[in-house]
């Protein structure tokens, strides 16, 4: 019989949705998403800001810089899984990330031309936290099975709201004391934490099965480009890439209005920023609230074919509403309401599209997705925006015209959670099919 904390780690594995053995990488996961999250949003307030300060009529150019430092950085990665072990290759992500941070503090510290480091900052830290947040969830999806991962992500992606809400707060403290490149040294030192995390869940993953612990040390092998080669050729992941590029149209155009009519509203650099970082306290908290009490309720109930649908339901109420109203605090609302439904309910439900892939398409392609095909979609919003603009489209014209797109996004959320369910119980029969085989 088991004494008091044995019954108290059973009251909070069956809390959380976890079994006994699960609680220590679980809390491994939900502070190494904690500290990544917190670690980005300390910096997020300042991009935004920087969106500005670099010229709105810049925004395109910038997005599309994104997209091509994402088309370089794809086959880098590429490379570099080919050869590395997994343990390496989050490392050397980790390592190389800090160094960066380093540099833009040298780099805004020193004043040599403020205003192309604050462009370069938005590019890069638009590329960082596709990046980081991209290779977390690959590792994720790599550690723990299907059927774990629709039981455990919803409270890992809490760590990571978590982090999120503390973000903004370290962001409005420190530069009441501090100026603002001392936030690069603060977020590097998350990073730093992250690193231990990779560690302690890398163990952990060598104790599991004996098909894993085959895998440990092994580099992916394959080329350059196998993460472009495996997602045109995959039917399941071309459909991954049309729900992602629909949300990152939408979310393109939302952002560009948004930061359009708030440098309209708001003249002074440092309200624009407070603002930026209360509505990134809001998204965060409701985000937090919402993974705590209903993401692992509503998979557990309905599947993924729930959160899935939330984003092109609420898009769709969204947009006609700036198409009747197109006031700023719509803009604001709908924003920080998909930005909740995105975090908290449409990012674990993809996430947990890609645990019945195998694991170079866990990697390669699914980097590929989270990050080329995503910015892509940012740059070639950007532009199409800017060029029915200056047809004479309104806002309003566009949002009306976003409304049956809704549709399809929608369509496409059901056909990937039917495929998902498939393939998950393909793989859980032909896993107890072998088991049976080996007795």
């Amino acid at each position: 019989m088991g004494g008091p904390g044995q019954t108290i780690r059973i009251r909070w594995a069956d809390s959380l949705g976890a079994k006994r053995e699960e609680l220590v990488p679980l809390a491994w996961a939900f502070v190494y998403f904690f500290c990544l999250l917190c670690g980005y949003t300390i910096l997020r307030p300042v991009r935004d800001e920087m969106a500005i300060e670099g010229g709105l009529k810049h925004l395109p150019w910038m997005m599309t810089a994104t997209f091509l430092t994402m088309l370089a950085a794809t086959p880098l990665f590429g490379w570099l899984s080919a050869r590395c072990s997994r343990y390496r290759l989050l490392l050397t992500v980790y390592a190389f990330f800090i160094t960066n941070l380093l540099a833009f503090y040298a780099l805004m510290t020193s004043h040599l031309h403020p205003e192309w480091v604050a462009r370069g900052f938005f590019v890069w830290l638009s590329v960082f936290n596709l990046f980081i947040v991209s290779v977390f969830w690959s590792f994720m999806a790599d550690l723990f099975t299907p059927e774990q991962g629709a039981r455990l992500f919803g409270v890992i992606a809490a760590g990571g709201s978590s982090g999120a809400l503390l973000g903004p707060l370290f962001t409005t403290g420190l530069t009441f004391i501090f100026p603002i490149p001392v936030l690069m040294v603060a977020s590097s030192m998350f990073l730093g934490i992250c690193i231990g995390c990779v560690y302690r869940l890398e163990r952990w993953g060598r104790t599991q099965t004996i098909h894993h612990r085959q895998q440990q040390g092994e580099p992916l092998r394959g080329s350059l480009l196998a993460g472009v080669r495996l997602t045109f050729s995959s039917p399941y992941l071309l459909g991954i890439c049309g729900y992602l590029t629909v949300l990152t149209m939408t979310a393109t155009f939302l952002y560009l209005e948004q930061t359009r009519m708030v440098s309209e509203h708001l003249d002074h650099p440092e309200a624009r920023t407070r603002l930026f970082s209360t509505l990134d306290f809001v998204t965060n908290l409701l985000t937090w609230l919402t993974q705590i009490f209903i993401t692992k309720r509503v998979i557990s109930r309905f599947g993924l074919v729930a959160p899935l649908l939330f984003l092109p339901l609420v898009s769709l109420v969204g947009f006609v509403g700036i198409g009747v109203w197109p006031s700023l605090a719509v803009y604001v609302a709908f924003s920080v309401l998909r930005r909740v439904g995105e975090y908290a309910l449409s990012k674990p439900a993809r996430e947990v599209l890609f645990t019945v892939v195998s694991r170079e398409e866990k990697y390669k392609a699914k980097n590929f997705i989270d990050t080329a095909i995503s910015r892509g979609g940012d740059a070639s919003t950007a532009w199409l925006v800017t060029a029915v603009k200056a047809l004479g489209a309104m806002p309003t014209h566009i949002a009306w015209a976003l409304v049956p797109l809704m549709g399809v996004w929608a369509w496409l959320a059901t056909v990937l959670a039917r495929q998902q369910k498939r393939r998950s119980a393909s793989a859980l029969s032909s896993t107890t099919g072998s088991s049976r085989s080996t007795v």
